[in-house]
């Protein structure tokens, strides 16, 4: 498999220059870019592949609402984390039989990877230029190319691996007649690598957006939604420590951390996919 030749920036049109760029380490996530007229306007990754446009600063506000993508994206993992959040609350895991919980928290894991999956491919489709705000053609090949230098495909790459491993984890649940042993292999484990594909996936989307290690909001809606989902998978981290096996008693090292943990960050996923639409209509209208 071959990776494209793609640059840290899209291909910049005829007469225009990048007057600063940042971003983490080698990836490029934001540009003051000028036009060959003098205008300046603004670049980001988010709003690029998101294809909301460039940003002219001091613009009057445009029209527009939120986009369908962002709609898509936002309900599925919505739903996923209002699935995510029930199953971990007593008053409905004691009500119902344990392979219905089960089964709970698996469609849950099935909407987050149908919701991952569409960012990833969103970050695989992005533009290849700075100026176009219209979908790259879709072709099968595409799926298999590795853009390296993005830290986009970076994020939605290890998040989407990482709901693969959850929905291992959840199905595996399902079965009540697993020994403890097997609960480590088919449960635990693969619980344990989705929590770390996603503090990883939402680390380098949170430092897509902020400036710097310590946290610098921008006022944005995407900083706040990158914040949360990052919080969230923290949340799921603590909840994966906690449904570690005790050698001594083969049970679970701590429930409450486990149902707190996974509740509370799924409330976190829930507050992000709530404010996707909200980003994409509010970036629309100071494009």
């Amino acid at each position: 498999m071959t990776a494209p030749d793609v640059g840290p920036l899209p291909e910049l049109p005829a007469g225009w220059t990048a007057v600063r760029t940042r971003g983490p380490g080698p990836f490029v996530t934001h540009a003051v870019l000028e036009r060959p007229d003098g205008v300046q306007v603004e670049w980001t990754s988010r709003r690029h592949r998101k294809r909301l446009g460039l940003r002219t600063p001091g613009a009057a506000p445009a029209g527009g609402g939120a986009s369908a993508s962002s709609w898509w994206i936002g309900a599925l993992f919505a739903v996923g984390s209002v699935c995510f959040a029930l199953g971990s609350l007593p008053l409905f895991f004691d009500a119902v039989p344990p392979r219905a919980v089960g089964w709970t928290f698996f469609v849950g894991s099935v909407f987050f990877t149908s919701a991952a999956y569409l960012q990833y491919d969103e970050a695989v489709h992005a533009p290849t230029d700075m100026v176009t705000a219209g979908r790259r053609p879709w072709r099968l090949t595409s799926l298999l190319h590795w853009h390296p230098r993005r830290i986009d495909a970076w994020a939605a790459t290890i998040q989407l691996v990482g709901t693969v491993f959850f929905n291992v984890s959840t199905f595996a649940a399902t079965r009540a007649d697993l020994a403890v042993d097997q609960d480590r292999r088919l449960v635990w484990a693969p619980d344990v690598l989705g929590s770390v594909c996603f503090l990883v996936a939402s680390w380098l989307a949170y430092s897509e957006v902020n400036r710097g290690v310590l946290p610098r909001p921008d006022r944005s809606v995407g900083w706040w939604i990158a914040g949360v989902n990052l919080a969230g998978s923290v949340l799921f981290g603590a909840a994966a420590v906690g449904a570690r096996y005790l050698r001594s008693t083969g049970e679970l090292a701590n429930v409450a951390l486990v149902n707190a943990g996974t509740f509370l960050g799924a409330v976190g996923f829930l507050v992000g996919a709530v404010l996707l639409p909200v980003e994409s209509a509010r970036d629309r209208a100071t494009g």
